[in-house]
């Protein structure tokens, strides 16, 4: 009897009902459908959300990959991370400015490096060093499109991000995530993104990734705070609930995805919506953006 595997991806908590979200509605579930024949036919968790990132920051849809907005230097950084469980391995850039895919360049961190993270000038060196690709006309390759979230002020945190989080069928948990950032952020502004613990994390118990106001998500550890919950008896649902009802006591909005190693997955927000699509351990697929 083959184990299950299950999926949960994300486009950003920051959807709001003043526009449509069709393109985003039918390019997640073709991710995901695509996604679920990669897990059906034994491929790893890790592989797979890695796959699923690199396809949501290239397609231009979301505040991430070609899609980032600008911070107020009107200079690009982007920031993403990884993570894979039970052995915790991590790797992450933050402030990267000139390549492509991110997420890949986390992924090297982990896989190349004895690090967890590398930022800004370092980050740019070493995605040169292993040959990752660069962008050679910011100006054609940036999309903007997350100006399509509606203009904000700066200093509003309002937010776009990508993320997926996975289970295979050798039982294998992997998280990954990515994103531009707030909208309007100070040059140099980190968030929770490229952060194990706060935006991204895997373990034995659980594979969670944030998005929506990263210093919520910093203060609170928020993903890795679902697997001690979950550690501790709690649900997989209801420990999602709980870190994200942490935040919004705070006064903070995101959303939260995670799978545990039965396959059970969850993806609750308090904000008005969230670009998300699942794969349950029954191979069903859904796409969702306002329902709860």
């Amino acid at each position: 009897m083959s184990r299950p595997y299950a999926l949960v991806l994300h486009g950003g908590a920051g959807a709001r009902r003043s526009r449509s979200y069709e393109a985003e509605i039918a390019h997640m579930a073709e991710v995901a459908t695509r996604a679920r024949d990669r897990l059906a036919a034994g491929a790893s968790a890790l592989d797979v959300v890695c796959e699923v990132v690199v396809g949501l920051e290239d397609s231009g849809l979301y505040v991430a990959g070609c899609g980032a907005s600008p911070n107020l230097a009107g200079a690009f950084e982007l920031d993403a991370s990884i993570m894979t469980g039970p052995e915790r391995r991590a790797g992450a850039v933050a402030a990267l400015q000139g390549f492509r895919n991110p997420i890949l360049c986390a992924r090297a961190v982990m896989e190349r490096t004895p690090h967890v993270m590398l930022a800004g000038e370092g980050a740019a060196l070493f995605a040169a060093d292993q040959g990752l690709e660069p962008i050679a006309d910011e100006a054609a390759w940036y999309t903007k499109a997350g100006a399509g979230e509606d203009n904000h002020p700066p200093g509003t945190l309002s937010h776009g991000t990508v993320g997926c989080v996975a289970l295979d069928t050798a039982g294998r948990l992997a998280a990954a995530t990515s994103t531009a950032g707030v909208f309007g952020k100070m040059a140099g502004r980190v968030g929770d993104t490229p952060i194990p613990a706060a935006g991204t994390w895997a373990d034995g118990h659980v594979a969670v990734s944030g998005t929506g106001q990263g210093e919520y998500f910093i203060r609170t550890a928020a993903c890795a705070q679902v697997s001690w919950r979950v550690a501790s008896g709690q649900s997989l649902d209801e420990a999602a609930r709980a870190a994200l009802g942490e935040i919004e006591a705070m006064g903070g909005n995101g959303g939260l995805i995670g799978v545990d190693r039965e396959g059970n997955i969850t993806h609750p927000f308090n904000s008005q919506g969230m670009k998300r699509a699942w794969v349950t351990r029954e191979g069903e697929v859904g796409v969702d953006v306002f329902g709860i």
